[in-house]
Order: C-alpha cells, then structure tokens, then sequence
C-alpha cells in the first residue's frame, strides 16, 4: 500500500523550502489499530509526512531530474504531541545543506501552531537506471506520475501544470 501523506503544498521555494499539510481522517484505516479508542497518527506516519514533504522539495528544486527520493538518516527525531482525527499537520521542511545527491533538511509537524515533531533529516535522490539501466523506462514513468501528482499538490505552479497535460 502506498500512502501519501501530503494532501496539499501550501508554499514552496525551490532550494529554500516547502510547507505542506495532511488532514488527518478518521477514515484512515491504520487509525483503527493506532490505538483503539485512542485513535493517533502514529509517529512514524509523521516521520514520513515531514520526508514526503522534503522530498517533494528536492523534485521541485532538481526540476523532477530523478525518480527515487529516499530517506538516508533521521537524527534528533522529537515527537511532542499526537495527531489526532480532524486536525491538521502542517509540515515544514527547510534546506539546511545540499550535495549533488543529498539534502540534509530541518523539518518540523505542528498543529495549530503547537510543535507535534521535529528532525533533522538527509534524503538522497537518484535514479534507478544509474545501476540497473533497463530501469530507464521505469524512471520515466516514475517522474511523469512525480508531476502529475505534484499538479494536484500545488496549484501554484502552472507551468508544471502545463508541461503535464501536454505529454499526455
């Protein structure tokens, strides 16, 4: 099962930073093991959010140059609050340093303005075909639906926008 975990990009600067939300559900079909009767995002669920939202960072920043962002090292992971069904995690990540391949970013959850979860986090970009290059077709496909998913998540980047629907 996939999950996304960023409902909505509200700002994003490429190379600075992106701030994004996740409205948690009760819906959301974890919550109902997380914990019964006590439903909460479980922390490692808002561990992710703050990577999503980095990487959704990176892509936007590398203009979708590769296909695989993945999560190299979390340090300083301080949860101080739960998440709970109808609120919503604003998720902040923010570029701390930045290498040909990796991104070490500050990131931090609140809810209505109250710290949920901080990290500081290094994520690693790459593609797939760099070892494996019968992967080449696979890494197109994987950007192209990086940048359709990232036209519904931002609604401020109309040439992306463009640029989707006209290889379609």
């Amino acid at each position: 099962m996939r999950f996304t975990l960023i409902d909505r990009i509200t700002e994003i600067e490429a190379g600075k930073s992106v701030t994004a939300i996740k409205n948690l559900s009760l819906a959301e079909e974890y919550l109902a093991d997380h914990f019964p009767g006590f439903a909460v995002m479980p922390g490692v669920m808002m561990l992710e959010a703050m990577v999503q939202a980095g990487a959704w960072l990176m892509r936007y920043t590398e203009d979708f140059k590769y296909s695989a962002v993945l999560l190299k090292q979390a340090r300083a992971v301080r949860f101080n609050s739960f998440v709970v069904p109808g609120q919503t995690l604003c998720v902040t990540a923010t570029l701390q340093k930045r290498g040909p391949r990796e991104y070490v970013l500050k990131a931090a959850g609140t809810v209505d303005g109250a710290s949920t979860v901080n990290a500081r986090l290094t994520l690693e970009q790459f593609n797939l075909s760099e070892t494996e290059p019968n992967l080449a077709e696979s890494d197109s496909m994987r950007i192209q639906s990086a940048r359709e998913l990232f036209a519904q998540l931002w609604k401020e980047a109309p040439d992306l926008n463009k640029a989707v629907s006209e290889t379609k």
